[in-house]
């Protein structure tokens, strides 16, 4: 018998977490990027933000689009990506795109 309250924890015949079950901001972090790699066929650069919320996680991933020389004029993607909590993907949206050499000013434009 289980308490309302407390959130079950189970494991899938394949011994994954069950989505009651939180996986760490480490495995999200991991899991985010390995999943966009499998959609989008390039790897990310880097996981530059990564938060909990009621739904699971939420993530930016910033990705390489198209690579470019020198190094500092290839095309960056950043994506937002919406995880479970037991870490696996549920949407992902390209935001901005921006070159690698380009730096954040603030909200001007």
């Amino acid at each position: 018998m289980t308490n309302d309250h407390e959130p079950k924890k189970t494991r899938s015949s394949s011994g994954q977490a069950s989505a009651e079950e939180r996986v760490s901001a480490s495995e999200a972090m991991r899991s985010a990027a390995q999943q966009l790699t499998e959609l989008l066929g390039r790897a990310p650069e880097s996981v530059s933000a990564l938060r909990p919320t009621e739904q699971g996680w939420e993530a930016e991933v910033e990705v390489v689009e198209l690579e470019r020389i020198p190094e500092t004029s290839s095309v960056m993607a950043s994506y937002q990506v919406v995880l479970d909590p037991a870490g696996q993907l549920l949407a992902y949206e390209r935001g901005r795109r921006y070159t690698r050499a380009q730096v954040d000013r603030g909200n001007s434009r």
